[in-house]
C-alpha cells in the first residue's frame, strides 16, 4: 500500500470523531463534558464500528481485504514469542500510564477515576463483549495495516502512525483540561511507538493484537466491577 494524501485524512479521523460525539453530546444533554465522561466506552464502540466502516470502504477501493491490509497470516506461530510480545505490551503500556501520571500530576502511579466511572451494569456486561472486539480491529487497522503501510520510509511509517494512535486516547473522553490531555498522549505514546515499530519489523499482527484485545478487557472488567459494585469506585 502506497502512501497517498488520504492518509492525511483516516489517521486523525478517530480525534475528530471523539471531539465530535463529546461536544454533540454535552450541546444535546445541557451538561458540561466532565459530566458525560462515563459514556466513553459507549461511544467509543460507537465510533470503532464508524471506523470499521471506513476501513472496509478503503479495502473495497483497494480490491483488498482486511486480512491483507493488516498483514495478516495463518501460518504456525511461536507460542513462546507470542507471549513475550503480550507481556512487553502489558509492561509497556502500564508503565507508560504510571509514568504519565508521576509527570503531569506527581502522583505515582496515578489512577484517572474518570476512565472507571460506574455505568448501567447490562452496559458494563456487554461492554466486555463489543468494545476490545471492536477497538482491536478499528485501532490496528487504522494505525497498523493503513497507517504504517502507507509510508516507504521507516521512521515515518513508525513514528506518524503512532503519534496519531497516542493523540486519539487524548480525547478519550474529551475534556477541556490540557494537563489531561497531555496526560492521556503522554500514557500512550511508548506503547504506540513500541507496537508501530514491532509491526513494522514484521512481528505477526496476531501477537499485537492479541495483546491489545487483553489490555482493552481489563479495562471492560474494571469498569464492570464499578458498575456491579459502586462502593468500590466510591472508595477509590
Amino acid at each position: 500500500m502506497k502512501h497517498n494524501q488520504q492518509i492525511w485524512f483516516v489517521l486523525p479521523m478517530r480525534s475528530f470523531l471523539f471531539i465530535a460525539a463529546f461536544c454533540l453530546g454535552s450541546i444535546i444533554t445541557q451538561r458540561d463534558l466532565a459530566q458525560i465522561t462515563h459514556w466513553w466506552t459507549i461511544l467509543a464502540s460507537a465510533i470503532n464500528i464508524v471506523t470499521i466502516g471506513v476501513l472496509w470502504i478503503i479495502c473495497k477501493r483497494g480490491s483488498i481485504t482486511y486480512r491483507e491490509m493488516i498483514h495478516y497470516e495463518k501460518k504456525q506461530k511461536n507460542f513462546f514469542k507470542g507471549f513475550l510480545i503480550i507481556v512487553m505490551m502489558l509492561a509497556i503500556g502500564i508503565g507508560g500510564m504510571y509514568l504519565a501520571g508521576g509527570l503531569c500530576y506527581g502522583e505515582f502511579p496515578y489512577f484517572a477515576p474518570m476512565m472507571i466511572v460506574p455505568i448501567a451494569p447490562y452496559l458494563a456486561v456487554l461492554n466486555i463483549f463489543i468494545l476490545p472486539l471492536t477497538t482491536t480491529i478499528a485501532e490496528d487497522g487504522v494505525y497498523l495495516g493503513y497507517g504504517v503501510n502507507s509510508f516507504t520510509s521507516k521512521w515515518a511509517a513508525i513514528l506518524i502512525p503512532a503519534f496519531f494512535y497516542a493523540l486519539q486516547h487524548s480525547f478519550i473522553p474529551t475534556i477541556l483540561d490540557m494537563n489531561f490531555i497531555v496526560y492521556r498522549f503522554l500514557s500512550f505514546l511508548p506503547l504506540t511507538i513500541w507496537i508501530c515499530f514491532q509491526y513494522y519489523k514484521g512481528t505477526s499482527i496476531s501477537y499485537i493484537m492479541t495483546g491489545h484485545w487483553i489490555l482493552n478487557i481489563a479495562t471492560t472488567v474494571q469498569i464492570a466491577i464499578t458498575s456491579f459494585s459502586p462502593e468500590i469506585y466510591t472508595m477509590l
